[in-house]
């Protein structure tokens, strides 16, 4: 009969208790927490899509590196900045205009700045793309693009003086992390005949919008170099023959009495809090002081800087 066929697997002989699930099936009726986003479900389009944007960052950093150092773009935000970095012959890539924008007369003034220097893109773009690129910022519908300075070598500045026929002349900076500072030493550098200004990669200043627009101009044709590490630079320049003066406030000598300013020298300034690092101090073959008589205890490092280079310039004069 049916039902009763032997040959019908679901046909149990087996009397008695039957084994249960012990609970099984109900702890998989258990929550288990909120569902994760879609970038983090492994196998999700979204999951694939975000990993490889990591992947592609993360090649770019080493692609970076392997450059020198070169960093990405920045970005100049809000209609008076972009006009202030345009006015001041800050080099750009691009100029990003929202649509419909409102045309007042800062919005004209840029963009007529950025038609009469040429080489600069303008684009039109919508107001999404523009708060994706500055991540939310405030830009008042303009963006302007800064390419990445291209920084000269350390050893490069000294070679290009004595190629010259001149003794090299060039500012370092220990610690000096205000871009607005860099600039005017660059600015001070050009103005007295320097060769060059040289700043570590890590925790220093590097040549931003800020720091060309300091320089008023000057970053244009007074070479930035970096370096790994400062003191190493250093003792490289003292085995060709240039002698390495720190500015110290508690310095052995006054600027004015240093006979070496007048030959091949670096002269290194600290930040304006900590002063020269233990390292690049003990590098030093001269520790200089400026008198100040008003008692003050300290000079920003682009006044300090220009001081030091207007007493190298006098003695080489």
């Amino acid at each position: 009969m049916a039902g009763n066929s032997r040959n019908n697997p679901r046909t149990s002989k087996k009397k008695g208790a039957q084994v249960g699930s012990g609970g099984q099936r109900r702890r998989g009726l258990e929550g288990k927490g909120p569902t994760p986003p879609a970038t983090a479900r492994k196998g999700h389009v979204k999951n694939r899509v975000a990993n490889a944007k990591s992947k592609q960052t993360a090649n770019a950093r080493r692609q970076i590196a392997r450059r020198g150092g070169k960093g990405s773009s920045e970005m100049v935000v809000g209609r008076n900045p972009v006009f202030e970095a345009l006015r001041d012959g800050v080099p750009a890539t691009t100029l990003y205009v929202q649509q419909f924008i409102d045309n007042d007369e800062r919005v004209r003034e840029a963009l007529q700045l950025a038609a009469d220097r040429g080489g600069i893109h303008l684009m039109e773009a919508p107001r999404p793309e523009l708060d994706r690129m500055t991540n939310g910022l405030n830009h008042q519908g303009m963006v302007l693009q800064v390419p990445p300075y291209e920084y000269a070598h350390p050893d490069d500045l000294a070679a290009a003086a004595f190629d010259e026929g001149a003794d090299p002349l060039i500012v370092a900076l220990d610690g000096v992390t205000d871009p607005r500072n860099l600039g005017a030493v660059v600015r001070s550098v050009s103005a007295f005949g320097g060769h060059g200004v040289v700043v570590p990669e890590r925790r220093a200043a590097g040549m931003t919008a800020g720091a060309w627009k300091s320089s008023a101009g000057t970053a244009a044709r007074t070479p930035v170099a970096r370096c790994t590490n400062l003191t190493r630079t250093l003792e490289a320049y003292q085995k060709a023959g240039v002698v390495i003066v720190g500015l110290a406030a508690d310095g052995e000598t006054e600027v004015g009495e240093l006979p070496a300013l007048g030959g091949p020298v670096v002269i290194v300034v600290g930040s304006e809090g900590k002063g020269l690092s233990r390292l690049v101090g003990e590098t030093c073959d001269y520790r200089v002081r400026i008198p100040m008589p008003g008692g003050a205890e300290s000079l920003n490092a682009g006044v300090a800087a220009g001081i030091v280079l207007y007493e190298a310039a006098r003695r080489r004069a």
